[in-house]
């Protein structure tokens, strides 16, 4: 006698309807919150871009257009206040903006970089504390030393010249850029830098042929930042130098303005040629500054 088996019976799966509503509603949050932030960083983006815009086009104004019609398109586009506004002195400070400013971000990213690398890679005693004392140029603010480094450029004979400018950047720059390159510098393998040493490179061979190259992004961040910080400062371009030949562009604006007192499209003008090279400068190195920064934040 045999026993016959019951057929199995296949059915579905069984999915409750509460997790494809959760699934559902987990995308629709998703959506939602991508298009808040959307939104809100294109409220941002036009809140910076919108003045710089306004400035360039204000610039080609007259004086009756600008009063007129302050946030309209120029009415008649003067492409002459620009050159104005270069030959009545603006093209002499940017000069020498520009002179200054180059110098002071060689200056520190050659010393930085060097004094990161060693810092980074060579363990001596009192290395912490040393470093400890160059982090601690962060904490001095620049108005505390206004008074002594004015008797001290006076009496080693830099005062009222170009050094009198270069030397306090770099001394204020270089312990941001330290901090910088050394937290980036960590991030490299040491395998790189021993495999080096086994090929016959010495110390400053791994550091031009590996440590530079390799840490280009941060280099480059470094770079950004202090030609921003130097391109705009004002208080020791004020007082360390008294010659207006050797006036950088924040205080050649200022002398503008008091020769040009109603002349607004000119003064204007003279504002968009003191900005344009930072935001040119960004352009061209927003990718390598943002891979620094996002890289050499997190290390060391």
């Amino acid at each position: 006698m045999t026993t016959r088996e019951n057929p199995v019976v296949k059915t579905n799966e069984f999915r409750p309807v509460g997790t494809v509503g959760r699934k559902i509603s987990t995308k629709i949050k998703n959506k939602i919150f991508q298009g808040t932030v959307l939104v809100w960083f294109s409220i941002f983006a036009i809140c910076i871009i919108y003045p710089i815009i306004w400035l360039g086009l204000s610039g080609l104004k007259s004086n009756s257009d600008f009063f007129l019609s302050t946030w309209s398109l120029p009415k008649e586009w003067l492409w002459s206040n620009y050159k104005a506004a270069w030959d009545a002195g603006i093209g002499h400070f940017f000069l020498n903006s520009v002179l200054v400013t180059v110098v002071s971000v060689v200056c520190v990213l050659l010393f930085g970089s060097m004094a990161a690398y060693g810092l980074s890679r060579f363990h001596f005693k009192g290395q912490n504390f040393l470093l400890i004392i160059i982090l601690s140029g962060l904490m001095l603010a620049p108005q505390v030393s206004l008074i002594p480094l004015y008797k001290l450029l006076q009496a080693i004979g830099l005062y009222n010249t170009y050094g009198a400018l270069i030397l306090p950047y770099v001394a204020f720059q270089l312990p941001f850029a330290i901090f910088l390159m050394r937290s980036y510098f960590l991030s490299i393998p040491h395998e790189l830098e021993e495999s080096a040493i086994l090929d016959g490179c010495n110390s400053w061979k791994v550091y031009r042929h590996i440590i530079v190259p390799m840490g280009k992004p941060i280099i480059a961040s470094c770079a950004l930042l202090t030609g921003m910080n130097v391109w705009n400062e004002f208080m020791f371009a004020l007082v360390f130098v008294e010659d207006s030949s050797l006036r950088t562009i924040p205080v050649g604006l200022m002398n503008l303005r008091s020769q040009l007192n109603t002349d607004f499209g000119i003064q204007l003008a003279g504002l968009a040629i003191s900005a344009l090279p930072m935001i040119i400068a960004y352009i061209i190195f927003q990718r390598q500054f943002v891979r620094g920064l996002s890289a050499g934040s997190v290390k060391g």
